[in-house]
């Protein structure tokens, strides 16, 4: 059975062989481990085989997580999943970045409960398949968003994040991807702090790196599937 180790190790080798194929540069992508169900003691051997970025899905379960490792000062903690208003403070103390931002109720909260010394850096979810059932803004209110974030004191616009629709055909898939990477453009057009495009999980890193992907999150292909226990 892999260790952790190992695992990581394959994903970076995954993740760059994709970069070969799209002729980019090794650097030119960050690989998020996704560490949500699993225990701390997992975060610490990824930690340990030189690993930093770990992203959480649940308010709870993260802030637990970072507090309990926060002597490892030089992790770079990314919150990935919903964020309710009443976890909101949560969120603002405890991550580095926030991926999940889709309203301004939410983004004006994490900017007045963060800490003033350091910007909370913020994605704006991007709901790009219109999905009924799924978070994130619509295409045309990404501006506004924006405009918006770029005003709040304690927030930095970092870029755009989405989770794409899962029952696409692999040219779907592209389609997709495609369009969030023009949009990502448009955006960095606007907004001089946007540099990431937070696309593609552990089934679907080529495509996502071949159509501009600059953090893909990883969780199974790292950490083995997550724990349904929790």
């Amino acid at each position: 059975m892999e260790t952790i180790a190992e695992r990581l190790k394959s994903a970076h080798e995954s993740l760059n062989m994709a970069l070969k194929k799209a002729n980019r540069a090794p650097n030119s992508i960050q690989l998020l481990a996704v560490s949500k169900t699993k225990p701390v003691s997992d975060i610490v051997l990824a930690y340990e085989a030189g690993h930093r970025l770990f992203g959480e899905n649940y308010v709870q379960e993260g802030v637990e997580k970072v507090q309990e490792l926060q002597e490892l000062n030089d992790i770079q903690w990314h919150f990935i999943g919903p964020i309710q208003s009443n976890k909101s403070k949560l969120v603002a103390e405890n991550f580095d970045w926030v991926h999940t931002v889709d309203r301004a109720k939410i983004a004006k909260r994490l900017s007045n409960q963060h800490t003033p010394h350091k910007k909370l850096n913020v994605l704006i979810q991007v709901n790009i398949n219109t999905e009924e059932s799924k978070a994130g803004v619509l295409v045309d209110e990404i501006e506004t968003l924006a405009a918006l974030i770029d005003t709040l004191p304690n927030l930095t616009l970092r870029g755009l994040m989405t989770i794409p629709k899962a029952s696409q055909s692999a040219q779907e898939l592209v389609n997709t991807y495609q369009h969030m990477h023009q949009l990502f453009v448009n955006l960095q057009h606007s907004f001089e702090t946007v540099d990431t495009l937070s696309m593609g999980m552990s089934a679907d890193i080529e495509p996502a790196v071949l159509n501009g992907s600059t953090m893909v999150r990883v969780g199974t292909a790292i950490f083995g599937p997550r724990n349904t226990t929790t």
